[in-house]
């Protein structure tokens, strides 16, 4: 089974960083890919970075160029780094693994992951 696990969540001011970690389990798909994303209170999930098998990139416009999304495959770890952080970034966000693969335009689809994590609080205040 796939078990994905966040962590690095917490609580940071205005224009701080913080660093999620994801730690993967049990995922052996060499065509699908990776992402985080967040859901806020009262708003739907929306997807935030993806990362596919070749290392391709996608960002939602809200983050791009503050978030930086990365992969360990050696350590079986996905991070985001979340640079100059604002109060509209405070969501739980969650690791998440699709298995098949991928149009671009659809990593970022919240309908797209096979498995999802239990996600960690950010808050930005």
């Amino acid at each position: 089974d796939v078990q994905l696990v966040e962590s690095g969540g917490g609580s940071v001011q205005p224009v701080g960083s913080l660093r999620l970690s994801c730690t993967v389990s049990g995922y052996t798909s060499s065509s699908g890919c990776m992402g985080w994303f967040r859901q806020a209170p009262g708003k739907e999930r929306e997807g935030v970075a993806a990362i596919d098998s070749d290392l391709y990139t996608s960002y939602a416009d809200s983050v791009k160029d503050r978030f930086t999304i990365s992969q360990d495959t050696g350590e079986n770890m996905l991070y985001l780094q979340m640079n100059s952080l604002q109060t509209e970034d405070t969501a739980t966000y969650y690791c998440a693994a699709t298995t098949r693969h991928l149009a671009n335009i659809h990593v970022l689809s919240p309908l797209a992951p096979d498995h999802w994590g239990q996600g960690t609080q950010v808050t930005v205040s």
